[in-house]
């Protein structure tokens, strides 16, 4: 017969992984995505699986298929994540990428630097619905800018994903805001308007935090700024005919085309714009002694997959525009399969169940009901490493619970997207935080101190149910806590 795991044993895989985390972390830097995490996250999943088979009775074969199911629920975002490697290669060396460097260095003064970017992928992230997508395209020629103005890579990282989640929480086109509405039982716009109460406080404070930090940041000086742009210049064929390729890309996603269909032409289109406007850097990719077309067609096919790095003649412009194509997300890919096991297992064992009841038992008032399901929903996006896993076992898990206290479920989904949604891009393990880091090439340590939206909502979440501000029970009495 199988035994429920108490909390306290439930804690011990969780404790292994965080422990072990941080002595990677420590010895490997910025490589631990190379290897060592992965180590980590099997090293935690095997305890969870000793101490399932051996105390609590768990059939092995419900772990696995646990396991599997889990690597399957990922599937598509791992596809995704192949094609957005393909995509940042393409745009960087067809031209697109440093063409929007090159105008935007020219339109976006620096003192309003941070907090632009901050609004411009929010914009992007409502009209695509993917924080994603949202980064890996113009977050990319935003963090360009930045690094060209001489902002840290935390600061602009921060920028960027603080704009996209909040964009992706306010979409109508957005999955996980279409999941969290679907999981509670709201309909999908009474839930984005309720979403607005916490939402809009969170990213106003953000913005002021970037104005501030825009006009008293050093930036470079003029003279330095125009010296990176006539390089970019030089190295690349810069034409505004480039800004088809994200022009196609925006007719599609406004066609509500699938995301997989979406990234795979959008990547042709600048594969197509690299053989008309930058041939000759297909040919010092491909590295081969004679131009031709066999010369020309390596060269793009390398854009796609592999490393590439045009020599500029400037190291920092090198290393801007240095991409990795779809090889280089194999390590987050290899990441979050080991995320999927550990989630798995945790989940089988009945561990993460053990866990978040404690959570359940402080729903005595507004305040605590709220400050629960945010706790919970933090802490199953650290355990199962997947916001999609999270919000849909925190709306499962909190449902009931609401209905019997008498509260609105349009309080649950918007708690589920103010403690999961925004909070997946700051745990380094996490899908998303594997994502961005991955695709802006910034370590999620670096950028999460910096992510002020995505800080403040859980924050926000706790402060309004403090002061009961339109939080009402299903009679529509004011409930105060």
């Amino acid at each position: 017969m199988t035994k429920i795991p108490s909390p306290l044993l439930s804690f011990v895989p969780v404790m292994v992984l965080v422990g072990l985390l941080a002595i990677v972390i420590r010895l490997f830097g910025g490589d631990t995505l190379g290897g060592a995490s992965q180590i980590v996250l099997l090293t935690a999943t095997a305890v969870c699986c000793l101490i399932a088979v051996f105390h609590c009775g768990t059939r092995w074969k419900t772990i696995e298929t646990a396991i599997v199911n889990n690597i399957a629920g990922v599937s598509p975002a791992l596809l995704i994540l192949l094609l957005i490697g393909a995509l940042s290669g393409s745009w960087m060396v067809s031209g697109v990428i440093p063409t929007l460097i090159f105008y935007g260095t020219k339109i976006i003064h620096p003192d309003f630097f941070l907090v632009s970017t901050c609004i411009i992928c929010s914009l992007v992230s409502v009209m695509t619905g993917s924080s994603w997508t949202t980064i890996a395209t113009i977050g990319i020629a935003l963090f360009g800018i930045g690094k060209v103005q001489g902002f840290s890579d935390g600061w602009i990282a921060g920028a960027i994903i603080s704009g996209a989640y909040f964009g992706d929480k306010i979409s109508p086109l957005s999955d996980t805001t279409i999941l969290a509405s679907s999981v509670t039982g709201t309909p999908l716009f009474r839930h984005i308007k309720y979403m607005m109460i916490t939402t809009v406080p969170s990213m106003t404070v953000a913005l002021v935090i970037f104005f501030v930090a825009g006009f008293t940041h050093k930036t470079v000086s003029s003279l330095e700024i125009t010296e990176f742009i006539d390089t970019l210049g030089g190295a690349y064929n810069i034409s505004l005919w480039l800004l088809v390729v994200p022009l196609i890309m925006a007719i599609l996603i406004v066609k509500r085309i699938s995301p997989l269909i979406t990234l795979f032409i959008s990547a042709v289109a600048a594969g197509v714009a690299a053989l008309i406007f930058q041939p000759e850097l297909l040919h010092q990719i491909a590295g081969s002694g004679t131009q031709n077309a066999a010369s020309l067609f390596k060269g793009l096919i390398m854009t796609f997959y592999d490393t590439t790095q045009i020599e500029t003649g400037n190291l920092t412009l090198n290393e801007l525009t240095e991409t990795h194509g779809m090889a280089g997300m194999m390590n987050t890919i290899w990441l979050i399969i080991c995320a999927m096991c550990f989630g798995g297992a945790m989940t089988a064992s009945g561990m993460l169940a053990s866990i978040t009841s404690i959570f359940i038992r402080f729903m005595k008032r507004t305040v605590g009901a709220v400050s629960a399901t945010v706790a919970s929903g933090l802490f199953l996006n650290i355990c199962t490493a997947d916001q999609y896993l999270s919000i849909i076992l925190t709306g499962d898990m909190f449902k009931n619970v609401y209905k019997q206290k008498g509260y609105e479920n349009r309080l649950l989904s918007r708690t589920i997207e103010d403690s999961v949604t925004v909070t997946s891009p700051l745990i380094p393990w996490n899908t998303c935080g594997m994502t961005q880091a991955t695709v802006l090439g910034v370590s999620t340590f670096t950028y999460l101190p910096y992510c002020f939206f995505n800080l403040i909502s859980p924050l926000m979440s706790i402060i309004i149910a403090v002061t009961g501000y339109k939080i009402a029970k299903q009679s529509t009495i004011t409930v105060r806590s």
